[in-house]
């Protein structure tokens, strides 16, 4: 078996969400999530970004700004949901905005079971040496 990326960091958060959602219970509102998960993981030592801005371009010109939610220890997003599942646009969401980040791993937790659901999502890299450069 591999090994994880990012894994003491991903394990962290998926380990303060639980608490969040164990305290707080299902179904609330995403931001209430939020506001909980930056407490609890600042409080495990933890740094976390909230709605920090990403510049995103296009053909070098400035299009518009990305906010991810959370941004922790300047390595994972990390997506609070209260959905009744992930679905393709949730990871896609998270592809783009791994893309536009330069980071490697996002982490959705979804706190709308008394379960807490989370998917990892990690962005394939460009310059991964096992593919090789068909344009050379």
């Amino acid at each position: 078996m591999g090994k994880i990326l990012h894994e003491a960091v991903s394990r962290g958060v998926i380990g303060v969400a639980m608490d969040v959602l164990n305290e707080l219970k299902p179904g609330l509102d995403e931001k209430l999530y939020e506001r909980a998960l930056i407490i609890g993981l600042r409080r495990n030592g933890y740094s976390v970004d909230s709605q920090k801005i990403y510049p995103v371009f296009y053909r070098e010109e400035l299009i518009g700004e990305l906010v991810p939610d959370l941004i922790v220890e300047n390595k994972v997003i990390v997506d609070p949901k209260v959905v009744s599942t992930f679905n393709e646009t949730h990871v896609s969401q998270m592809v783009g905005y791994l893309a536009v980040t330069g980071l490697e791993l996002a982490v959705l937790l979804n706190f709308k079971n008394a379960k807490l659901e989370w998917k990892r999502v990690i962005r394939d890299s460009v310059d991964d040496p096992a593919v090789p450069d068909l344009h050379a």
